[in-house]
């Protein structure tokens, strides 16, 4: 893809907008920009004014689940209009901290080192032996050491103890330990038994959702009453159901989401997208999170609230309340977008300009998608 520049204005003016607002899209107005957040004046206060004629703005995009590689992946999210992007496992701690307040670029956290099962597929995937926890007394020093390097959450892949993963006794000191610390615990759970026990052991939020084993019921009203957060990656699982020719394990999959929204379970918008060395690249930084987007309304979301899974939920859930909707004074994380997405979710993809913390981002994504196919982005005018 082409790597891109950035450019930045003091005060910017969006008129004859329409301004997605978290519930539906407001008649045509003016919005601007003032250094790094969104202002509060007028057109005529503005150094530069843009005629947006009727596109919908949109609050910056926020994927859930990424997994960091470089500045090639702030790139590629940028690109897309995902102006902060949730890690959910990266190392060494110094990777995360050099990609952390790139002006212009996608706005991070991070889970660093993950807590891993000693037999489990993810340790296999060349991760530091300091992530195989098999000793609950080591639990309050794991911790220790990601909040010393600046983990804004925890990170545990709950694999059955019988497929390698870590002891429930482990899993729970590190929930423990995390929860002591003020930080979340965020439960890798592929199954409906580790999903089971995300939930009995309180981890605050469970990413991806079981191909081929529908979540129960009782399961998703327990995530309901114990107000879990689910981030079921669809985009993945999809990606893995079609490695193994297995659609019908992808239906009860998206199913489950279904139910879990249904049932008034948050479900948030995240993606998987990865590069790891040795291992197929199933998912794509940046592209994907719309796909993601489409792939949650096909499983039963509004499109309004698939926009609100990857906006104002993220930023709720996990605890950034300076951005996520456009009101005065939050970060100026913009997307402007051809099209109405509320009526045609794939709209999203019609990005004609994109704000990180102010600042305009004008590398265009490799591919958009126009009346229903891909095709080349046309050039930001």
């Amino acid at each position: 893809m082409t790597i891109g520049s950035t450019t930045s204005a003091p005060r910017t003016a969006l008129t004859g907008v329409r301004v997605f607002d978290g519930t539906r899209l407001s008649p045509q107005r003016t919005v601007t920009i003032d250094g790094s957040v969104i202002g509060d004046g007028t057109a005529a206060d503005a150094d530069t004014t843009i005629d947006a004629d009727g596109q919908v703005l949109l609050p910056g995009l926020i994927d859930a689940h990424i997994h960091l590689h470089g500045r090639e992946t702030l790139e590629q999210l940028a690109s897309w209009g995902v102006t902060t992007a949730l890690d959910m496992a990266s190392w060494p701690a110094e990777l995360a901290g050099s990609l952390r307040n790139i002006q212009g670029l996608t706005d991070i956290r991070s889970a660093g080192l993950p807590v891993i099962g000693p037999g489990g597929p993810h340790a296999h995937f060349g991760m530091p032996e300091q992530a195989l926890l098999a000793d609950p007394d080591r639990a309050r020093g794991f911790v220790a050491d990601r909040v010393a390097e600046r983990a804004d959450y925890l990170k545990i892949v709950l694999e059955a103890p019988e497929a390698g993963g870590p002891d429930l006794a482990v899993a729970a000191a590190v929930i423990a330990a995390a929860h002591d610390a003020d930080r979340q615990v965020v439960a890798h759970a592929s199954s409906p038994g580790a999903y089971a026990s995300a939930v009995d052991l309180g981890a605050d939020i469970i990413t991806h959702i079981p191909l081929g084993s529908p979540l129960g019921p009782d399961l998703i009203a327990r995530m309901r009453a114990d107000r879990r957060v689910a981030v079921p990656t669809l985009t993945m699982m999809r990606a893995l159901s079609q490695m193994r020719s297995a659609a019908d394990a992808f239906a009860e999959a998206s199913a489950s989401v279904g139910a879990l929204y249904a049932a008034g379970v948050p479900v948030l918008a995240g993606t998987d997208a990865a590069e790891q060395p040795g291992l197929p690249r199933l998912v794509a930084h940046g592209e994907s999170l719309h796909a993601e987007l489409e792939l949650l309304v096909e499983a039963g979301l509004s499109t309004v609230d698939a926009l609100r899974a990857a906006t104002v939920l993220p930023a709720r859930y996990f605890g950034m309340p300076d951005r996520g909707v456009i009101e005065a004074g939050r970060r100026a994380d913009l997307i402007l977008v051809d099209g109405d997405p509320l009526a045609d979710i794939t709209a999203t993809r019609n990005i004609r300009r994109i704000w990180c913390a102010g600042t305009e981002y004008t590398a265009v994504a490799p591919r958009v998608a126009e009346k229903g196919r891909l095709c080349p982005r046309r050039p930001i005018r």
